[in-house]
């Protein structure tokens, strides 16, 4: 039977902070790995060391190695955005042997009295500092990994540009070693930080929920924005899932797209536009709303649909309903049980949407909404222009 990998967390204690049963696990190895930090914890001895470089690398030395009492030494607790996490998705979770040791975000709490199980954890460590502003909401808490002395700074300018300057930041270095330092306020870190962020919003902060049908003028867009109440009512049709992949064709200014990823942040979303200028809006709207991970594809549909190497989950079809071969294309790439949202405006697109119902099966129905407008002194009801809007679920 191949030989499991013992993945082991090391905190700023170094080996004095371990259990015994880990740091058995350690001075009897053959073969340490881990980065430089958490091999100098380590005194000296007989054991051959492979300091990390590129994954590649040494993930190929782990496997040269596993055969050996390899030891593989991770910050913290290694499965809470850490090296266990990676190794489990390179050799498969039953080739692991995890040891955790009390990890930042559970010392971070311990210092601070913050229950764990309600603030938000996070890591900005390597990742767009964007994804943040998805979780700013009045009292909540935050908790992030840090990704230089800078990321203090940086999260404070962040809370500015949202209006919430008035909440309450401190900053962890070093949390459970002899240079643990915690210090409040808006500052440089060390570079080894837990940033706490206990929000509070401005007087003129714009607050937005997670739940679909943000206001329009939450997106940057030229008028082609579906609208917010016909985007409500798409978002439920298309039912986001955690871990699902969307394709927003025609995505105009990003809405759909942006506002499925919020609702499920482990989620991914591709937005096809073929405009360069509205390319980049989409682009300056998934920073400003918090999911800095959304994917722009360029092109002309539906020719660069067929280009994807990946099968969605959902497809959302916002614009060009009636070009030839559309909607085919998008049914042939979603995977068995995906499901197919479009919505048309025009009677050409409306055209197409009977016409594909009537091959395909699915639900058709009319999205109508009146907004009440001023007519001199009186008051009107102004329609808007109704959507027709198609769901279908592709079967196995």
């Amino acid at each position: 039977m191949t030989n499991r990998i013992a993945v082991v967390g090391i905190g700023e204690g170094g080996l004095a902070g371990m259990k015994l049963a880990a740091r058995a696990l350690v001075e009897n190895a053959k073969v340490l790995v881990g980065g430089a930090r958490q091999l100098a914890m380590i005194p000296e001895n007989a054991a051959q060391r492979i300091e990390w470089t590129t994954l590649e690398e040494t993930v190929a030395a782990i496997e040269a190695h596993a055969d050996h009492d390899l030891v593989v030494l991770a910050s913290g607790d290694p499965m809470w955005f850490g090296l266990g996490a990676t190794l489990a998705k390179r050799f498969g979770p039953e080739r692991l042997f995890v040891v955790p040791t009390p990890g930042a975000f559970s010392l971070a709490s311990a210092r601070l009295g913050w229950p764990l199980q309600d603030a938000v954890c996070l890591t900005v460590h390597g990742r767009p500092l964007e994804a943040l502003a998805l979780h700013l909401a009045p009292g909540q808490k935050i908790l992030a990994l840090g990704h230089d002395e800078f990321t203090p700074l940086k999260i404070g300018d962040l809370l500015r540009r949202h209006g919430y300057k008035s909440s309450r930041m401190t900053v962890l270095s070093h949390l459970g070693g002899p240079k643990e330092r915690v210090v409040s306020g808006i500052q440089p870190g060390l570079g080894l930080d837990v940033i706490a962020i206990d929000c509070a919003a401005d007087p003129d902060a714009r607050i937005l929920p997670r739940t679909p049908g943000l206001p329009d003028e939450a997106f940057e867009h030229d008028g082609q924005l579906t609208k917010r109440e016909v985007r409500a009512a798409t978002l439920a049709a298309l039912a986001p899932l955690p871990g699902q992949v969307l394709w927003d064709v025609g995505a105009g200014a990003g809405s759909i797209a942006i506002e499925f990823l919020r609702a499920c942040p482990s989620a991914q979303a591709v937005a096809f536009e073929r405009n360069a200028e509205r390319s980049a809006r989409i682009a300056r709207n998934a920073l400003a709303l918090g999911v800095p991970s959304l994917e722009i594809a360029s092109g002309e549909a539906p020719e660069i649909l067929t280009g994807r190497t990946e099968r969605p989950d959902t497809i959302f079809v916002g614009g060009g309903i009636s070009a030839p071969g559309l909607l085919e294309t998008a049914w042939a790439a979603l995977k068995p049980g995906g499901r197919l949202v479009a919505n048309a405006a025009t009677l050409e697109g409306e055209a197409s949407l009977f016409a594909w119902q009537g091959k395909q099966g699915g639900n058709l129905l009319r999205l109508s909404v009146d907004r009440l407008e001023s007519v001199g002194s009186f008051k009107v009801w102004k329609p808007a222009i109704p959507v027709t809007q198609y769901c279908g679920v592709k079967s196995g």
